[in-house]
């Protein structure tokens, strides 16, 4: 049975109650639920420490929610702490679209010439800023901006046309 332990690293503070973990620094707080089949979880001092079920049938199971759920702590860790941003691009050739943040939701109006705005939802604690042709969404958790991507990304898909000629959409900008 294998142990993964985790360094709790200076401004954030990590508590284990149940099934949740919850994991606090300067820019936010994330939770993440424990599935307590597979794994316990313990705080001792500055480490986190994960281990698999001693349960023979779930032992292979284990071993790989073990490896997944360290990886997911071991990054929550830090960008709580640091914070997490993602850039998008609007590209448009047909006709000018306008991109707002009301509440939880982009609004995505003119795409496609459709008179009838779209919708994204922002999801978690995560911000979408948008500046011209940029798209910036910024949070916390990595799941949660990531999500919130994916999300303004479907809210452009073109329905009905030729996706070869009619490209416009806001996508991923390349990491450099």
């Amino acid at each position: 049975m294998l142990m993964s332990e985790i360094e709790i690293i200076d401004g954030v503070a990590v508590t284990v109650n149940g099934d949740t973990l919850t994991i606090k620094g300067k820019r936010g707080s994330t939770t993440k639920t424990i599935d307590t089949r597979l794994l316990a979880v313990k705080v001792e001092g500055k480490k986190v420490t994960v281990s698999g079920a001693s349960n023979k049938k779930l032992q292979k199971k284990a071993v790989l929610a073990e490896q997944a759920f360290g990886t997911e702590v071991r990054d929550s860790i830090h960008t709580v702490n640091e914070g997490i941003e993602r850039k998008m691009t609007v590209v448009f050739a047909h006709f000018p679209m306008s991109i707002e943040v009301k509440g939880k939701n982009v609004i995505i109006k003119n795409i496609f010439g459709e008179k009838v705005p779209r919708n994204a939802v922002i999801v978690g604690d995560s911000k979408v800023e948008v500046k011209g042709q940029d798209v910036k969404v910024t949070g916390v958790d990595k799941y949660d901006v990531g999500q919130t991507m994916a999300n303004i990304k479907i809210a452009c898909k073109s329905r009905g046309q030729d996706t070869r000629v009619f490209q416009d959409g806001i996508y991923p900008a390349r990491e450099e």
